[in-house]
């Protein structure tokens, strides 16, 4: 074999793994700028899902005082501090009718929506503790005037269902109201509609809830058995309205089963590692910012994300659970009010 040939051949085998390695470049450098690209469509997609209201503009200074917020002293320098202050966000869970969706999973046909879900989430500082206050949509109470979107305002209304301020005058009069009968400042709001619920779980892989009685309300559309059920997200949502199918087929019942979804909702999260299955990951941040509204301190990917990321000591052990306290009207055997001086005492240790 001659030099010519010999390096004729060496060149032929350097050439092809010349071309081969520059292809695996491209590849790779291709692959790298889709991935950048499908990141970058994937948290504009997110963040542009949130919807907000400017619930600070709408009500201005007329408001309890703010707690004071510090910032975590383990922060790193190359971090913005997180915040481990005292915190108070108000929940709803809304039975819009809005969208195809929430009419079928019993959102109704008629326009407009409800708050059939209030929550007050107190965490304390430091951040690894949480009280949920859950208040009674059949609660009695005084709506203050409350601006609307529209211009002007609404009439102030005595002996009213608390529900009701969402339905006449949306987030803005419901943490009015709130605010209101608590005296406690709000520092946020955040609302889920029927269909992102049911998402939400189904992200999840569906929860586990235990129920102490037979349950079965037409309403609802929620057929059970007494026992320990993993539910998909629409049995899940059908669990949290159900009302006539257990007890006395009062709103307390209800709360009481939307109180063990919460608890059950927090384990599913804790026992499943999202870090670890982006796919998963972000079918449960898609369900969660898809239907979501938030205040506009909220109304970013990175701003929940910061939230989310300061609360990483809750777990289902460290939340409590309550009812703010309520008897029955005198007026409406059908109603209640705030039973005092019990709940103003659980109002003021939450402040």
């Amino acid at each position: 074999m001659t030099g010519r040939d010999e390096n004729g051949d060496d060149g032929r085998r350097v050439g092809r793994r010349s071309r081969a390695l520059k292809t695996a470049g491209l590849i790779l450098a291709g692959a790298l700028v889709l991935g950048m690209g499908t990141a970058g469509w994937a948290f504009w997609h997110l963040n542009a899902n949130i919807k907000s209201v400017d619930i600070d503009n709408a009500l201005g200074d007329d408001r309890p005082a703010k707690a004071v917020t510090t910032p975590s002293p383990s922060a790193s320098a190359s971090a913005p501090p997180l915040p481990t202050g005292a915190l108070n966000i108000l929940v709803l869970g809304s039975d819009s009718r809005s969208g195809e969706e929430n009419r079928e999973l019993g959102g109704g046909s008629s326009t407009g929506a409800r708050s059939d879900t209030a929550m007050v989430v107190h965490i304390d500082g430091g951040r690894a503790k949480a009280t949920v206050v859950s208040i009674p949509r059949d609660t009695l109470v005084t709506r203050p005037s409350c601006p609307l979107s529209s211009g002007g305002s609404t009439q102030v209304a005595y002996n009213t269902m608390f529900n009701s301020a969402y339905a006449i005058g949306g987030p803005v009069c419901a943490v009015k109201t709130v605010e209101s009968i608590t005296d406690v400042r709000m520092d946020h709001f955040i609302e889920i509609d029927f269909s992102g619920f049911a998402k939400l779980v189904d992200a999840l892989g569906g929860v586990t809830v235990t129920t102490e009685e037979d349950i079965a309300d037409e309403d609802s559309r929620l057929t059970l058995d007494a026992g320990t059920h993993h539910l998909d997200g629409t049995q899940a949502l059908a669990l949290a309205r159900t009302r006539h199918g257990i007890g006395d087929g009062s709103d307390l019942g209800r709360i009481a089963l939307q109180q063990k979804l919460v608890k059950a909702l927090l384990e599913q999260i804790s026992s499943t590692d999202l870090l670890t299955d982006p796919a998963k990951l972000y079918r449960v941040a898609d369900a969660v910012t898809g239907s979501l509204t938030t205040d506009t301190g909220l109304d970013s990917l990175s701003e929940l994300m910061s939230l989310g990321e300061s609360l990483r000591s809750l777990s289902s052990d460290t939340v409590k659970t309550v009812t703010m306290p309520v008897v029955t009207a005198a007026s409406d055997p059908n109603r209640v009010v705030a039973d005092e001086p019990e709940a103003s005492e659980l109002w003021e240790s939450l402040r």
